[in-house]
């Protein structure tokens, strides 16, 4: 599990978007990096560990552009360094990616044949390598919908483009993945939570659903590249904490609270008043049922 954020502003956003990260940092810190453009060019920085790390990079502090794309990393392709970190980049592409692409190994090695150099082991940058081929004959949108009927797998994805300064693509098939509104920009994250400190206006894709973000106006199209309407919800006031507390990572903290966590849905069927279990809403009859499986 990794996490993702990308916004598309007015003003420079390269601050935001490592406030972004360190929310999302229960989703991966293993390492950390961004992604901006900037006249004319892809500026990346990468970092090994926590955002930490990445925001002391003295090249954060000099690091413009009003359209960028940040990740924190759990790896699974690859070590856990600055090279697999991500953003992966071309001179015309630079992408963010949450998942896993299964078929990387037969499509890198068709790429390498076409004359594409590869500089980190993980899977991610075969997309990075897809697009830049197909936008040798193709526009955005095309290119787009080329890459994501060749991936197969899971995936959100955050793509920005040398000559597109003012938009950022997200697409998912499998991962979640969200879109923010906000004043003279707009966000596109893992989840609403890496979002609700900038906007609590969201929509979320479905899958095999892509978008193209810019500050002032946000597009989705189906995976046939058709437009199609989203819902915007609101989301609630109520924060929640995803920080890791006195624990010394995420999973201390996790398994910690299962016992926590089972109580707190068990309650959600209790009915106090009659003093009895409630699963009259579930979608079958409780007589059909004659075994339960738990798969963790």
């Amino acid at each position: 599990m990794c996490g993702i954020i990308g916004i598309t502003s007015n003003k420079p956003v390269s601050s935001a978007i490592i406030n972004s990260l360190r929310k999302l940092e229960y989703r991966g810190y293993d390492s950390a990096g961004i992604s901006t453009l900037s006249d004319g060019f892809i500026n990346e920085v990468k970092s090994e560990g926590r955002v930490d790390n990445l925001e002391k990079n003295p090249a954060i502090k000099s690091m413009e552009g009003s359209v960028g794309i940040g990740h924190v990393r759990w790896a699974t392709h690859g070590i856990p360094n600055t090279i697999n970190a991500h953003p992966h980049s071309s001179e015309t592409v630079s992408v963010v990616h949450n998942g896993i692409i299964e078929n990387s190994a037969i499509l890198k090695k068709s790429l390498i044949t076409k004359g594409h150099k590869f500089k980190s082991q993980t899977d991610t940058e075969v997309i990075v390598h897809l697009i830049t081929e197909y936008l040798k004959e193709n526009d955005l949108k095309n290119s787009i919908l080329k890459m994501l009927k060749k991936i197969q797998g899971s995936f959100a994805l955050g793509i920005i483009f040398k000559n597109q300064p003012d938009l950022i693509v997200g697409a998912r098939r499998g991962s979640p993945l969200a879109v923010g509104y906000g004043p003279n920009e707009n966000y596109l994250g893992s989840d609403s939570y890496a979002l609700k400190s900038m906007t609590n206006k969201i929509s979320y894709l479905n899958d095999g659903e892509f978008c193209i973000v810019k500050k002032d106006e946000v597009e989705f199209f189906d995976e046939n590249g058709n437009k199609i309407n989203k819902k915007i919800l609101e989301l609630s006031s109520t924060e929640q904490s995803y920080d890791k507390g006195d624990f010394k990572h995420f999973m201390a903290k996790e398994i910690e609270e299962q016992p926590f966590t089972l109580k707190n849905c068990i309650n959600e069927y209790i009915d106090n008043i009659n003093n009895d279990i409630n699963i009259y809403n579930f979608p079958w009859k409780n007589n059909e049922i004659s075994s339960v499986t738990l798969i963790g």
